[in-house]
């Protein structure tokens, strides 16, 4: 089953200015009000994303009722004044430039619903990265409910090693129409898109993604020793939004009939696909500290945990062992005291996973005991030398790895990875009726 359709994008008509017309994702920002004060200043009059979403920073005040109402007007204006333009059916090739040092490339494309599921466990093609949060689903629904167009900030990942899909299609891109090209406000950087129609490379775009799942080749890839749930894709940004969408489909389809359902608009969603594999995207270990925790006590939790779950936790002085997919070791620091913590037939796909769920059960026990992520290894070293705190420098991860831990896993655990500062997050462009 084909998880994608082509769709029919709208764009803002020519001569809208683009830099106003473009804002960050709504669920960035959210404890900065004035990031987003200064945004409305920015755009001022002018026609512009900021004024068809809602920033969750807004989310439970006072005004939001009136500003989901405001909302749904400008969607109707702007479709009904002719601001908005369709585009010929087709996906837009997007590359953006954040000034790191490789540009991030992506191709936006409607998502089937009926290939997407947000709860753990479920067998769906698409599947979200990180646990969805089902109260935060309801509040972001009374904009989707009675919206007439929606605008996508979210992305998907792709496990492409090959580097077949995206990236020839990039070799190519003067081949195909700009149809924007463009800076960025607040630091955002740039962005350019390309429209390619529909037909024989939009045929083989979805071919190609397609032929990721497919299941001899997707057994082999990843290794596995039994069957598991296909993967297709998996939701690395947005999946509230993806999740929200999932449920005003699931209300709205209850009145249709089967042919309806078929080709109702709200039933695809528009995505941005990315490759895990693209060079922008950096994906680096994120370490933990525990404050307030014996050693002596976590070393000996740790080992009669692993046991209960059919593993076998080992702490060595002078060794890791590490590497294969049951086999996850990390750097144990305390004190000044340094160790290796080897977890062998490990029943969780990655090392964060076999750590973490050790580190929630420990953390439960423990009320007084306090835990942080961190980027660097040299921080963890140095809140690990004080006195009650317990440093676990994690392996690198792996690209292809995450793929693993959504498949084994069923979702990946907090704090495993990001795709990018809040700045490289995606902002609002293309826009789609889903009525």
């Amino acid at each position: 089953m084909n998880c994608i359709k082509v769709p029919q994008i709208l764009m803002p008509k020519e001569g809208t200015d683009l830099k106003k017309w473009s804002v960050v994702a709504c669920d960035q920002y959210t404890s900065e009000p004035e990031y987003w004060k200064d945004v409305e200043e920015i755009v001022g009059d002018e026609p512009s994303t900021l004024k068809l979403t809602l920033p969750e920073v807004y989310l439970g005040k006072e005004d939001e009722q009136a500003r989901v109402d405001a909302i749904h007007s400008n969607m109707k204006t702007y479709v009904n004044e002719g601001l908005l333009k369709e585009l010929d059916k087709g996906f837009i090739l997007v590359q953006r430039d954040t000034g790191r040092d490789y540009k991030r490339n992506g191709i936006v494309v409607a998502v089937d619903l009926e290939t997407y599921e947000y709860k753990k466990g479920e067998a769906s093609l698409i599947r979200p990265t990180e646990m969805t949060v089902e109260e935060r689903i309801p509040p972001r629904l009374k904009v989707r409910q009675t919206a007439t167009i929606e605008l996508p900030h979210i992305m998907l990942i792709v496990d492409d090693p090959d580097c077949s899909i995206i990236e020839p299609l990039i070799a190519r891109k003067d081949e195909f129409k700009k149809v924007y090209d463009t800076d960025l406000m607040k630091n955002g950087g740039h962005i350019a898109g390309w429209h390619i129609p529909e037909g024989k490379e939009t045929d083989d775009i979805m071919a190609k993604i397609e032929a990721l799942a497919n299941p001899s080749v997707f057994k082999e890839r990843y290794k596995l020793d039994k069957d598991y749930p296909l993967l297709n894709m998996a939701v690395g940004d947005g999946n509230h939004s993806m999740a929200t969408a999932k449920a005003a489909w699931e209300e709205i389809k209850k009145e249709l009939t089967d042919a309806e359902k078929e080709t109702h608009p709200a039933r695809y969603c528009l995505c941005e696909i990315v490759n895990i594999h693209d060079k922008s995207l950096e994906i680096e270990p994120i370490h933990r500290a525990l404050f307030g925790a014996d050693r002596e006590s976590f070393i000996d939790e740790a080992v009669k945990y692993y046991e209960s779950k059919g593993c076998k936790c080992e702490i060595s002085e002078d060794s890791l062992e590490n590497g294969s997919q049951d086999v996850h070791g990390f750097v144990l620091l305390s004190e000044g005291k340094k160790c290796y913590m080897t977890v062998k037939d490990s029943v969780w796909g990655i090392p964060v996973a076999t750590i973490q769920s050790f580190l929630d059960e420990f953390l439960k026990n423990h009320k007084d005991s306090k835990i942080d992520y961190i980027h660097g290894t040299d921080v963890v070293e140095n809140l690990s030398a004080k006195p009650g705190n317990i440093g676990l420098i994690l392996p690198e991860v792996k690209k292809e790895d995450l793929f693993i831990g959504v498949i084994k896993d069923g979702v990946l655990p907090r704090k495993t990875f990001s795709m990018g500062e809040a700045y490289e997050k995606r902002y609002y462009m293309e826009c789609k009726s889903i009525i």
